[in-house]
């Protein structure tokens, strides 16, 4: 009941004079107020003290004997996982699956980052990043791909600078999925001639590490990709050796500044030919390395006079497992060295097969002479397999052109290679090229039309045994971007 509600008398016994129940029923409301007065003031003078008490405690100078005030708390699924640094042992004792994810890959070939298989790779290089060639100021290379584009669930109405694109993309399936690292991957093809002025000026060189680790900050990675191709001399392959030192250097002192967890991994691409990865030194860069990526593709091609196998496992004049121990013998542990595989064929026009003459390239996918595994084999054509050498082919016997691929029992054979000699894991280039799932909307036509098969980055996962699950970086506090310094929240 209420407490101002009056029983109403039942009884001549119940009655009291009017005067007298006046007077009580003032005394108590009386009584009441002076009680409910003394409890508020009581109220007002403990939250003043200890407010004086907590703005007092936030003035106080720092000091071993005083905690400082606390960084903003991180929420349970941001917080790092404790773990050693992966560049000293495999980490987990597991296999590193490593895929290339370019940006280029939304527009024509409709592969956006929710299309990369997960479940199948620890780690993601973004290609690329250019540099500058007159300061070493690394910069992204399409900044709409990379910040800009807004996917499905992505607002217009954020308030504030917010980062969107692939990256945004990307760091919501690192939060998904704690095993998936990711690293921007710097320089490719393309881009390398910069290089050569960057690693022999060590003012260049400074810019460099200085810009490139603002990057992995601003935008949520978990380490950097060095992709130079190549040192054509001495000087430029001693400044390459500068290069990575230095960059290991910052990262260190970055992973110091992040606190216990943290890594953020250096690896480079690394030369199959014998005429670049001669020039390198080898020893001296491994210090400052997680990993190496061997390039075990493009043996082959347009440039060449003969059609040959432009990915075999053993045989010559190139060979992927020729590059292995070459790195071995130079001191490389085998568990630092990821075999790449390539996700594509190169075509040779007008050849009766491998070791003969050829003329001219097919149409291929994107480019001339080059089809997308996804589209092969190509209709009307036969698949062919060097058990020897560990390669594979297709040919057209009516348009006499042969495509040099990886098959999927070519695939399995290197994963089983991989797991028995004891090495770091695979690299593909590039995610887009695999099977495994449909394109939205994507063109198209002779030498795009899919074909039937499994994705090579699971045959080669499933060959070569499991993956290690390091977990990734998730807080960024430091970065330009106000949703990425809280977390994506």
């Amino acid at each position: 009941m209420s407490a101002s509600y009056t029983p109403i008398p039942t009884s001549d016994t119940d009655i009291v004079q009017t005067t007298e129940k006046e007077r009580s029923s003032r005394k108590s409301k009386t009584l009441r107020n002076r009680i409910l007065i003394a409890v508020a003031c009581v109220i007002v003078l403990f939250v003043t003290f200890k407010a004086g008490q907590y703005s007092a405690r936030r003035s106080l100078p720092s000091d071993p004997g005083c905690p400082t005030v606390p960084e903003p708390s991180i929420p349970d699924n941001k917080k790092p996982i404790p773990t050693p640094k992966p560049n000293n042992t495999m980490p987990h004792g597991g296999k590193r699956s490593v895929g290339y994810f370019v940006n280029w890959g939304i527009y024509g070939r409709k592969f956006p980052p929710s299309l990369i298989p997960v479940d199948d790779l620890t780690h993601i290089l973004y290609a690329f990043a250019n540099v500058k060639p007159d300061s070493g100021e690394v910069f992204l290379s399409d900044l709409w791909s990379d910040q800009d584009i807004h996917y499905p669930g992505d607002s217009w109405n954020d308030v504030g600078t917010n980062l969107y694109g692939n990256f945004k993309a990307i760091y919501k399936l690192k939060e998904q999925n704690r095993h998936l690292k990711v690293l921007l991957s710097i320089g490719g093809w393309t881009y390398s001639p910069s290089f050569h002025p960057i690693v022999v000026n060590p003012a260049a060189r400074a810019k460099f590490v200085e810009s490139s680790v603002k990057i992995l900050e601003d935008y949520g990675l978990d380490g950097l990709d060095v992709d130079y191709e190549y040192p054509g001399n001495e000087e430029q392959a001693a400044g390459y050796v500068e290069l990575l030192r230095e960059l290991r250097e910052a990262l260190d002192r970055h992973e110091h500044a992040k606190g216990h967890g943290a890594h953020f991994a250096l690896t480079i691409a690394a030369p199959c030919g014998p005429d670049h990865y001669r020039k390198l030194h080898v020893a001296e860069m491994d210090r400052y390395l997680d990993f190496w990526n061997l390039m075990a593709y493009d043996f082959s091609g347009s440039w060449d006079k003969i059609a040959n196998h432009q990915a075999n496992l053993y045989g010559q004049p190139i060979s992927a497992a020729e590059a292995v121990d070459f790195y071995i013998s130079n001191g490389v542990r085998k568990d630092k060295i990821v075999l790449g595989i390539p996700l594509y064929g190169r075509s040779f026009a007008n050849t009766q097969g491998p070791g003969t003459p050829f003329s001219g390239i097919g149409q291929g996918s994107w480019e001339a002479g080059v089809y997308d595994y996804r589209a092969l084999p190509l209709p009307g054509s036969y698949t062919h397999r060097d058990e020897k050498n560990i390669a594979s082919w297709t040919y057209n016997y009516a348009t006499k052109e042969m495509v040099s691929f990886d098959s999927e029992e070519v695939a399995k054979w290197k994963g089983e290679y991989i797991k028995h000699k004891g090495l770091g894991g695979s690299m593909f280039w590039e995610l887009s090229g695999d099977k495994g799932c449909s394109r939205e909307g994507m063109e198209g036509g002779p030498g795009k039309e899919p074909q039937e098969g499994q994705s090579l980055v699971k045959i080669v996962k499933d060959a070569m045994g499991g993956l290690e699950q390091s977990p990734n970086w998730l807080w960024y506090n430091q970065s330009k971007f106000d949703n990425m310094r809280s977390g994506m929240a």
